[in-house]
């Protein structure tokens, strides 16, 4: 470029005279110094020649900048350093010499020739630090670097550089190397640049084998741990990013539930997974409070650890029940909400779920009355949690959750299922497949195959390399995020006994102004788990009645009539409530539910018996049975399994069970939908 430049330009003398103060420009400052240095000497003469005071103080105040001139340079290189201080020394001995004894022969020759000779080693040194052979010398190592990795011939095209960030291009030679051979080079480069493995990461050019991006950053930001204060967007939509934490490089962390068709992004179910003690607990936490934050979701969650995490949230949880049999009926009552979730959005002239969706329906694009608007109440967005999923899988078969994943996300249903080995023991491959978005901290590396896809380990990502001694240190993989940032670190906020406060007023806000569960999702899920939905919240600790408005009925499918003075059913119109009730049936009255002191039942009774067994499950909210969970009840009847099994079939032709995914298991179909 120098060259160049000094071929353009007029050729007169006017563009001569030009071309040669442009290029001297650079190089007048030292000796624009050294002139002021002149002038300021013959001006400190008028008052210091002949003076003893001025002698003394000249020379202590040269000794003291001389001294300050090394000090300061300390921090540069040497040569640099004594370069500075043999010229202020120089300087202000000339500057003492001249105030003192005024300009002489002795002081006119140091002038000129002093002057000069500091100023062109100036000048040298500036003409020197411009070494066009620097270039060379840093392809030279940047070869030797990619030579000692095993990627000799190697060329780094480009590279940006960011705070705490590097992005090299690499083009590898034509048919000698691939991507593929970068990606095992991974250690050996965090080796040769001395950082953690972690921080070396090669995302390919997805439309070359031989071309990509290495991403280098050498100081981990996330060693500092930020406390969690609340979340991002209290009162937004859900439909907005999930703020949960914080990238290697300072970013949020962010991902979102819903799809969004504007921006192409589908909807999303999660897999949280993280072994014991690597901050997966503070991860589910984030990811529930910033959920619950937002007005247009509603959250059933599963914990079989009994909410020792959760406990504080779950007031504003629509509906919240411990392991076992309590999830099963939950997960009943999900896949039973999927089809008339889904039937009302495509009614409604909704593709997938959006904000829109959550509102009273007034607009006539969205309308299941043609022509005009309906005014259907909304929908909210439902998120089905299951915490330590490993124990409901157990209990309901690894397949348990496949069906509802691969039909929910139409439904506007995100599922997020946590567990600590994301292992196929653990969790079908099916299942796992259904399941885009991953949020995963620390691992087994024997399981980091079923947590991390499979490009994503290729770029370099390492949750093996953490186990659990980097707590809240993640990876992420969703859509909506790019899918360089899906093999980079991240590291959530943590929770700590501050937040248990802020918690529960968060949950007080979501049961105050959050959504509340529609018409729609509360009839379909009454008429699959009956009173263990209905009667969810019976166990509150304030009292009030849990059974919500909507939870009554479905204002689309079937309008409402007028409620008198309770709920009557029509063939039951005609009785009078103030009437004595009959006696017991003599059947019913020998029915006793401890050990049976009388004799032994007649088929007909133990019938009935059978039938007042099942009922009393369904009572307790308990609505997915199998024989073994009857077979205690029977035998104080004197009934055995073969009995039982009899009984359960009479029940399924009766439509009074029906059988679920899992074999051995029935679903009990609520009493007033068998009406």
């Amino acid at each position: 470029m120098q060259h160049r430049e000094s071929l353009e330009g007029a050729s007169n003398a006017g563009g001569v005279a030009a071309w040669v103060a442009h290029r001297a420009k650079p190089y007048t400052p030292p000796w624009i110094t050294a002139a002021a240095t002149g002038v300021a000497g013959s001006l400190a003469w008028v008052p210091a020649h002949g003076s003893t005071g001025y002698a003394v103080g000249l020379t202590l105040g040269s000794v003291a900048l001389t001294g300050a001139t090394a000090w300061a340079g300390k921090s540069t290189t040497p040569q640099r350093r004594l370069h500075s201080a043999v010229t202020v020394a120089a300087g202000s001995a000339w500057f003492t010499g001249v105030a003192l004894a005024g300009w002489n022969g002795l002081t006119f020759g140091t002038f000129w020739i002093g002057g000069a000779v500091l100023a062109l080693s100036w000048n040298v040194r500036q003409v020197m630090r411009r070494n066009p052979e620097a270039v060379q010398t840093a392809t030279d190592a940047d070869g030797s670097l990619l030579e000692k990795v095993k990627l000799a011939g190697a060329a780094i095209r480009r590279t940006e550089v960011e705070p705490n960030r590097l992005t090299a291009e690499i083009s590898l030679p034509a048919g000698e190397l691939t991507n593929d051979d970068v990606t095992r080079s991974l250690g050996n480069i965090a080796s040769a640049l001395d950082v953690a493995p972690t921080a070396v990461r090669y995302l390919p050019d997805p439309d070359s084998a031989r071309r990509g991006s290495l991403v280098v950053v050498p100081r981990d930001m996330l060693s500092e741990v930020v406390e969690w204060e609340m979340p991002t967007q209290v009162g937004g939509s859900i439909a907005d990013p999930l703020v949960i934490g914080r990238y290697d490089d300072g970013s949020p962390l962010q991902l979102w539930l819903p799809g969004d068709p504007a921006a192409g992004r589908n909807s999303t179910h999660l897999l949280v997974c993280g072994m014991s003690g690597s901050g997966k607990g503070d991860g589910a936490l984030n990811v529930l409070t910033e959920i619950m934050s937002r007005r247009d979701v509603i959250v059933w969650l599963s914990d079989p650890k009994s909410f020792q995490d959760f406990g504080p949230l779950r007031p504003g949880l629509d509906w919240a029940v411990e392991g076992g049999a309590a999830t099963e009926t939950m997960v009943t009552a999900l896949q039973a909400v999927i089809p008339a979730r889904t039937r009302w959005l495509g009614a409604h002239g909704y593709r997938q779920w959006t904000p829109a969706a959550a509102q009273q329906q007034t607009d006539p694009e969205h309308s299941c009355q043609k022509g005009r608007a309906c005014g259907c109440a909304g929908m909210p967005f439902l998120v089905g949690w299951f915490e330590e999923a490993a124990n409901t899988l157990r209990f309901m078969g690894e397949d348990a959750f496949t069906g509802t994943a691969q039909e929910a996300r139409s439904a506007g249903i995100a599922l997020v299922i946590s567990l600590q080995r994301p292992s196929h023991d653990q969790i079908s491959t099916s299942t796992r497949a259904s399941m885009p978005s991953v949020l995963t901290f620390g691992l087994d590396p024997r399981d980091e195959g079923m947590a991390l896809p499979a490009p994503v380990l290729d770029a370099g990502a390492r949750p093996g390399a953490w186990g659990n001694r980097r707590p809240g240190y993640c990876y992420l993989v969703t859509p909506g995020v790019d899918e360089q940032r899906h093999s980079a670190p991240g590291r959530t906020w943590r929770f700590t006994g501050n937040a248990a406060r802020v918690m529960e007023q968060l949950a007080e806000w979501t049961r105050r102004n959050g959504a509340t569960v529609d018409p729609v999702t509360a009839k379909a899920a009454t008429a699959a788990v009956g009173n263990a939905y209905t009667h969810r919240r019976d166990d509150d600790e304030d009292g009030q009645d849990s059974v919500y408005e909507s939870d009554r009925g479905d204002e689309y499918e079937q309008p409402q009539e007028p409620e008198t003075t309770g709920r009557v059913d029509a063939e039951d119109a005609h009785l009078d409530p103030q009437t004595e009730l009959p006696p017991v049936p003599n059947t019913l009255a020998a029915i006793t539910l401890g050990n049976p002191t009388g004799p032994d039942l007649t088929a007909e009774e133990a019938r009935a018996a059978m039938d007042a067994i099942v009922a009393e499950f369904e009572q307790d909210g308990v609505m997915v049975i199998g024989p073994k969970d009857v077979m205690k009840h029977a035998e104080r009847f004197g009934r055995g399994r073969q009995w039982v099994s009899g009984e359960f079939r009479r029940l399924i032709e009766d439509g009074r069970l029906v059988p679920t995914a899992k074999a051995g298991r029935y679903r009990i179909t609520p009493a007033p939908a068998l009406v």
